[in-house]
């Protein structure tokens, strides 16, 4: 006589373990036909053009939340919000959240109205003191950003344009397994009288990619590690250090190359900026800090011998227990 078993009820376990193998073949194949087969152990370069609109209308993408970093931005600021307002109205981005360092010409009265969220740095935990510049506004920023994607960027922008947004979050929901993208672009110098093409980045290509070529030299791949369009995961950002003044972005940049490696990174071409004049004497302070930033890194590392002063910083914010502020809707 032939015996018959009931057919096996699948344990959650084996549930569990189909599913992720539907994802890991799914993820393959999205991989394969936009190209990459498999994580590289590069920088990955792309280009605006590489991000179509149909990334951001895939259902269940993870949530994008955009923080517009201002400080005496009046003139600039309206521009930025109408561009992002019109992105959140499409449902490209979820979240628009404005920080504004209380600046004295108005800015966060003229912001107001356009669709997002205006909050001042200094309302933002106010129990660790006084905030300490542009990198401690982000890093309390985190108490009021809610999307599982992180996107910073400048308010100071006179050509501000959605490819700002869309080419660093776009890389990120392009392939799966980058973690952190950076804008680059052709960079302009506006004066009082005059446009000098490619004038602009002065810290950038005398201070920070020759002290990155020689110390951290796979970084020297970014063209623009001082760009201030960042895009990163929350879980990510929550892990690094920030530098509280204006070393935040290499700082960042070498603790996201530390932790996630160069693979997990990208570098987005987006065209072109125009920067306005700033004078050797403000850019001579802002060199020090990044100096100040790679040095210090590079010597607690033993890349080179003695040690260096750190910049302050903040730890990292998953870390401190901080709960998600009130003035989250």
């Amino acid at each position: 006589m032939t015996v018959q078993f009931p057919t096996p009820t699948p344990t959650l376990q084996t549930k569990m373990r189909s599913r992720v193998r539907n994802l890991l073949t799914h993820s393959a194949a999205v991989a394969h036909r936009l190209g990459l087969r498999r994580r590289p152990n590069r920088l990955t370069h792309l280009s605006i053009d590489d991000m179509p609109p149909s990334l951001f209308a895939a259902p269940g993408r993870p949530t994008i939340s955009v923080c517009v970093l201002t400080r005496n931005c009046a003139g600039t600021v309206t521009a930025t919000l109408t561009v992002l307002a019109e992105l959140r109205a499409a449902g490209l981005i979820d979240d628009v959240v404005v920080i504004d360092a209380d600046s004295p010409d108005g800015t966060a009265r003229i912001a107001a109205g356009h669709g997002a969220r205006i909050v001042s740095e200094s309302s933002l935990l106010p129990e660790f003191g006084p905030v300490l510049g542009k990198g401690d506004a982000m890093w309390r920023a985190q108490a009021v950003l809610t999307g599982e994607i992180v996107v910073f960027q400048d308010g100071d922008l006179a050509d501000y344009a959605a490819r700002h947004v869309l080419g660093v979050a776009g890389a990120l929901l392009r392939y799966p397994w980058l973690r952190f993208a950076k804008g680059t672009y052709r960079r302009h110098l506006r004066t009082d009288t005059d446009t000098i093409r490619d004038g602009g980045g002065r810290v950038s290509r005398l201070m920070a990619r020759p002290l990155l070529k020689a110390l951290y030299p796979d970084l020297h791949a970014f063209s623009q590690p001082l760009s201030g369009e960042v895009a990163i995961t929350r879980e990510l950002l929550g892990a690094l250090p920030m530098v509280t003044g204006y070393g935040v972005e290499t700082g960042m940049l070498i603790d996201v190359y530390r932790r996630v490696g160069l693979g997990a990174m990208a570098e987005i071409d987006l065209r072109e900026r125009a920067n306005n004049h700033q004078s050797l004497t403000a850019l001579e302070g802002m060199a020090e800090v990044v100096a100040q930033t790679v040095l210090s890194r590079a010597a607690a590392e033993g890349r080179i011998a003695g040690s260096v002063p750190a910049p302050t910083e903040r730890p990292p914010f998953a870390t401190v227990g901080v709960r998600q502020h009130s003035l989250i809707a």
